[in-house]
């Protein structure tokens, strides 16, 4: 079990300390299950991303992320490495590079989403299957404010 930190009685029935003690143990969960398949978080957001929004330049990849582009290159550039993407000319604009899934990074895609699926299932065991979908319509609703 995971080890909570003290904090009186009042704050511990906040909303927004039960929200950071959640997302602490379900980032915990996550980052756990990905690395069993040899990935980490950001890694997996840009292979995701790429499967969503491929053929995708390098600066929308990171734009989308929110990831600086130092950073977006090195994760581009490790995943590069592993085989995972492909990185060739932009056919919208032939001076870019587009970044596309190569077949190994489908299929570690699948695997580290089932893993991530895993995890959140373990992150709300506690809860009926109509709690945890309610549970993310509030959670969605709480996000993104009207």
């Amino acid at each position: 079990m995971d080890e909570v930190p003290y904090a009186p009685a009042r704050i511990r029935a906040l909303p927004s300390w039960l929200l950071g003690r959640a997302a602490a143990r379900g980032h915990r969960l996550v980052a756990e299950s990905l690395a069993r398949e040899g990935m980490r978080m950001m890694h997996h957001a840009v292979l995701s991303t790429v499967a969503e929004l491929g053929p995708v330049s390098q600066a929308d990849l990171g734009r989308a992320l929110n990831v600086d582009p130092k950073d977006m290159a090195a994760l581009v550039r490790d995943l590069l490495a592993e085989g995972l993407v492909i990185r060739s000319p932009d056919p919208e604009d032939r001076r870019k590079n587009a970044i596309s899934m190569s077949a190994a990074g489908r299929r570690r895609l699948r695997r580290t989403e089932r893993l991530g699926d895993e995890a959140n299932d373990e992150l709300t065991a506690a809860l009926t299957p109509a709690e945890r979908e309610q549970l993310v319509t509030l959670l969605a609703r709480m996000v993104s404010p009207k």
